[in-house]
């Protein structure tokens, strides 16, 4: 059977290759090896114009939207703290239109850390944009990547449950922002200790999941993994 082809929207970033600076797009290679690990098959989503979001998705069998730098905050018609960096208006952009185009597609969507917040903007929610301000918890353990450095709480009976097969779990984390209010049809369905929301489903759309951690991180962790085990079983079956 072919592998289903699962895009992976990247990010531009500027490498020095020798004699001028290069515009590279790129995607983290944790995600690459856990959709290959999986079953599928990777193509990587360069950022572009957003009027050809609807074309390159069309081409898929399912979507991974990963994480990465914050979402601005105009996006959800909100002023950046002086915490908000790394801000894209670009990928924002290609991001939130290669989405949409996937919910309208039905197509079975990951979306983790600022891939979540990216889908949750694109409908229209919000985010907290510094954590640690709101909550005085820290979710932010860049050195402790491949740790599970806090416990999250996932509603049973949940989609999320079911994929998991669990509805408690420790997860690394590598956030400093998270979903504050939900977009339309989306429904928070894990959380941390202090109530940031973890993760979410979107009504309507069972193919859809966002956890707000960092799944691809933790390739010896087989339950981790299970997620982007659905993603490619979903894509598959949808291929057929």
């Amino acid at each position: 059977m072919t592998p289903p082809l699962i895009g992976i929207t990247a990010y531009p970033r500027v490498v020095e290759i020798v004699p001028v600076p290069t515009l590279l797009h790129t995607a983290n290679r944790y995600y690459v090896d856990a959709v290959v690990r999986a079953g599928g098959c990777p193509l990587i989503l360069p950022v572009t114009d957003p009027a050809l979001a609807a074309v390159a998705v069309r081409a898929l069998d399912g979507l991974v939207l990963p994480g990465g730098g914050d979402v601005d905050p105009a996006q959800y018609g909100e002023a950046p703290l002086p915490e908000t960096a790394a801000v894209d208006a670009g990928r924002d952009a290609w991001e939130m239109a290669c989405a949409l185009a996937a919910l309208d597609r039905s197509l079975p969507v990951l979306a983790t850390c600022r891939g979540a917040q990216v889908l949750n903007v694109a409908l229209g929610g919000s985010l907290v944009q510094h954590i640690p301000a709101v909550t005085g918890a820290r979710h932010s353990w860049a050195t402790r990547y491949t740790e599970e450095v806090h416990d999250v709480t996932v509603a049973a009976g949940s989609r999320l449950a079911e994929v998991l097969g669990c509805d408690a779990l420790g997860t690394n984390s590598l956030h400093h922002q998270a979903v504050d209010r939900p977009g339309a049809g989306v429904r928070p369905v894990a959380w941390a200790e202090d109530g940031t929301v973890e993760g979410f489903e979107v009504e309507g759309h069972p193919e859809v999941l966002a956890v707000q951690w960092h799944p691809e991180l933790m390739p010896d962790d087989p339950l981790q993994q299970r997620l982007f085990a659905d993603l490619v079983d979903r894509a598959a079956r949808r291929a057929l």
